[in-house]
């Protein structure tokens, strides 16, 4: 498994320093009814916003 997940999405509260994600378990889903073939046809499940 990866070590080190990176994101860019400073608004999700998993965000921390030097882009890593620090949530303890991450999911990740296709947004299409086919098998994802690139990266923009998949959504974060682990994303929950900053308050």
């Amino acid at each position: 498994m990866a070590k080190d997940v990176l994101c860019e999405v400073n608004s999700c509260k998993h965000w921390a320093a030097g882009n890593h994600c620090a949530a303890t378990s991450i999911y990740v889903v296709n947004n299409r009814s086919k098998q994802a073939s690139n990266s923009d046809e998949t959504d974060c499940k682990t994303f929950e916003a900053k308050i």
